[in-house]
């Protein structure tokens, strides 16, 4: 039976792991030459593509790796790896190559519609983002906690959503170095996270570690 802090501690990972606040000098930049009505459409289909991209995660996720013969506990253990990954870019205020390598971002801007590729995918919903929602929809089976975790998610779209339409004006507010010090926090709680995953992965398969 899940705690009520473990929801807490469920929404903040999922918020953490997609990183809509490292993603908005990103929209802006791809975005710079594009009018305010088709900035935010741009917006509005980022955030959506996402939201869909990671409730078909958590639906079929698990199938997927049955299918393959990959157990939950090595999944934990790699998706752990990932997002230590991923963190320590964070940490250093960077893209993670796991997100977006140079060639894809020099990809981007030649881009007509940059909210499907790469904006949703892989930016916010990429590899990282995937594996945790694969990994937290293992965590219960019951019908009321996977409707909080599509509710989680349903949540982070919708702040993907209200970030990017007010990207410029925080932006001008927060600076490059304020959006750049709530990166790092971030990266430090998904530091921690991955941790946890791995450390839970390597005691389903060694028991005797506990």
């Amino acid at each position: 039976m899940i705690q009520w802090y473990e929801y807490i501690e469920i929404l903040v990972a999922i918020i953490v792991v997609v990183d809509p606040f490292g993603a908005i000098p990103i929209f802006i930049g791809l975005t710079n030459d594009q009018t305010d009505r088709q900035r935010a459409r741009t917006a509005k289909v980022a955030a959506l593509t996402s939201c869909l991209a990671l409730l078909v995660a958590s639906i079929i996720g698990e199938p997927v790796l049955k299918f393959f013969g990959i157990s939950i506990a090595s999944f934990r253990i790699a998706g752990g790896i990932l997002i230590m990954i991923l963190a320590i870019s964070m940490m250093n205020a960077k893209v993670s190559y796991t997100k977006q390598t140079p060639e894809e971002a020099q990809e981007a801007v030649d881009r007509e519609n940059v909210a499907v590729v790469p904006l949703a995918i892989p930016l916010l919903s990429g590899p990282a983002a995937m594996s945790t929602i694969i990994i937290l929809a293992h965590r219960e089976s019951e019908l009321s906690y996977r409707l909080f975790l599509f509710g989680c998610i349903i949540f982070v779209a919708l702040l993907i959503w209200l970030l990017f339409r007010i990207s410029i004006p925080l932006s001008k507010r927060l600076g490059r170095t304020g959006l750049n010090i709530i990166t790092r926090l971030m990266g430090l709680l998904l530091v921690a996270i991955a941790v946890e995953f791995i450390a839970a992965g390597l005691l389903q398969i060694f028991p005797g570690l506990g």
